[in-house]
């Protein structure tokens, strides 16, 4: 089992997210002992979607505007097609969101979340998957997409949809524990 103890994940979503994309990896993400941060445009809660129902409202920890990038390790975006569509026009977001794919940090993304990551100009050469109809976008901003479960290229872990959380966190598990194991190796 991965400790991730000393792992500080960003979670940057708002209004619109896919719940189940949002709450699985961050269970996954505590019960490996990541410190897990709910970071919004707005503080109080997010409205959660289960696919075109609303689902759960979600407690926002951070506003966006009070969130310092370099206190993370990771970001999750977690899909639904509002919640990324909303993110990618906002600058602050999308800033927030360079920052770790200039930091090379881990970068978790499922659906509708690279749509935000188009916005970085940092995906040119990766291989990526994504909900389908995000093929055409990201592959105009330079990936190569790919239709599989789960995609892990360098620091980018991306998956298609729900059903895919389960290959998803595994991976987002692997990517954080080889770093966790690396950062240990380091410091002794």
């Amino acid at each position: 089992m991965a400790d991730l103890r000393h792992n500080r994940i960003a979670v940057l979503a708002t209004d619109g997210f896919e719940q189940v994309e949002l709450t699985e990896p961050v269970k996954a993400l505590r019960v490996h002992g990541a410190e897990v941060t709910i970071i919004s445009q707005k503080p109080g809660e997010i409205q959660g979607m289960n696919h075109h129902d609303k689902g759960d409202k979600i407690k926002v920890d951070l506003e966006l505007s009070k969130a310092d990038a370099s206190e993370y390790d990771a970001i999750l975006l977690p899909g639904g097609v509002a919640n990324p569509d909303t993110l990618r026009a906002d600058k602050n977001a999308v800033t927030f969101v360079k920052h770790f794919t200039d930091a090379k940090k881990p970068v978790f993304a499922i659906c509708h979340g690279p749509w935000t990551l188009i916005e970085t100009d940092a995906i040119r050469g990766k291989t990526m998957t994504s909900w389908p109809s995000l093929r055409t976008d990201l592959k105009n901003a330079g990936a190569e997409w790919v239709d599989k479960s789960v995609v892990v290229d360098g620091n980018f872990v991306t998956s298609r949809n729900p059903d895919d959380l389960p290959d998803f966190n595994r991976e987002i598990l692997a990517l954080l524990g080889n770093s966790a194991a690396a950062t240990a190796r380091k410091a002794s």
